[in-house]
């Protein structure tokens, strides 16, 4: 009989594309995830990983294996939401995905609540990007995932998964002190078309909208610096090197020398939970979206 946990690892190999990545996301060590996959290549005698480049690729004995471990793993957690929904009371692993700044502004609370509260439950956290979430949850990598897109880049979501907004994200500009254009209260997109810019890297939502809407205006932007951390990007503002877009959510005290100015028309994110439909009866999540629900009202 083939073991469950083996499935489950290598389920994760492909939804994640990695050893290394999969690991990550079930909380194990990549040689452990090795280990398991060998395990299962011995019990099937069969070869599911071939090496390519330095990473690996699932072989077609694995992708069949993979398409019927989905499968498994579906009926699993049936059983495990019924379960839980007959002791009345969240229970078991929850596992929730968020990206950076929700990660660092809205899940501890969110996590410590939960915990708190419900000394059964086992709330876990991956952070993750909002562009991969959907899939994760859809996949049933993660039982719960909170992601953001803006009015430009509409997130569309895999069939069976269910999206709940829960508040609106603004972003503001950061100025060095000595930018001329810290007399102004308000800026405008003309405002800010010409100027040198810290940005995070192409193929990020942030970064997409920021050239998106100053080409809009008419001229190329000057991206001088691409920086994934709004926290770095922050830095490099104090530091006189440029100005930045950073959304409020996660983003903690500035630096006295950061000046902040709002845009018109303001760049606002929407957060959004995402969780499987089979699952909305399940305690853990039901509940977990209500604190959610509560903690971002707050913010």
């Amino acid at each position: 009989m083939l073991d469950l946990s083996r499935l489950r690892a290598l389920h994760a190999v492909r939804v994640h594309g990695s050893v290394g990545a999969a690991a990550e996301a079930l909380g194990y060590t990549p040689s452990a995830v090795s280990q398991q996959v060998a395990k299962l290549e011995r019990e099937t005698g069969a070869t599911l990983l071939e090496r390519r480049g330095r990473g690996v690729v699932l072989t077609d004995a694995a992708d069949l294996l993979v398409d019927t471990a989905a499968r498994v793993l579906s009926l699993v957690e049936e059983a495990e939401v019924a379960l839980e929904e007959r002791r009345g009371r969240p229970s078991g692993r929850l596992t929730v995905a968020a990206f950076a700044t929700a990660a660092r502004g809205l899940l501890p609370g969110v996590l410590a609540e939960l915990a708190a509260a419900h000394p059964a439950l086992d709330p876990r956290l991956i952070e993750e990007d909002p562009h991969a979430t959907p899939r994760m949850v859809a996949q049933g990598v993660v039982d719960l995932a909170v992601v953001h897109d803006w009015d430009i880049a509409p997130m569309s979501v895999p069939e069976g998964v269910t999206r709940l907004g829960i508040g609106r994200d603004v972003c503001d500009v950061l100025l060095p002190p000595a930018h001329p254009l810290v007399d102004r209260p308000v800026l405008s997109r003309e405002d800010v078309a010409t100027a040198r810019w810290i940005c995070q890297p192409p193929g990020t939502v942030c970064h997409d909208w920021l050239m998106r809407t100053l080409r809009a205006a008419g001229v190329e932007p000057d991206v001088a610096h691409l920086v994934g951390e709004f926290r770095t990007q922050i830095a490099l503002v104090e530091a006189g090197l440029g100005i930045a877009m950073v959304p409020r959510l996660g983003r903690g005290a500035l630096p006295d020398s950061v000046v902040v100015r709002p845009l018109d028309p303001a760049p606002v994110r929407g957060v959004s939970v995402l969780w499987r439909e089979g699952t909305s009866r399940r305690p853990a999540v039901a509940e977990a979206v209500r604190v959610l629900r509560e903690h971002a009202r707050a913010l």
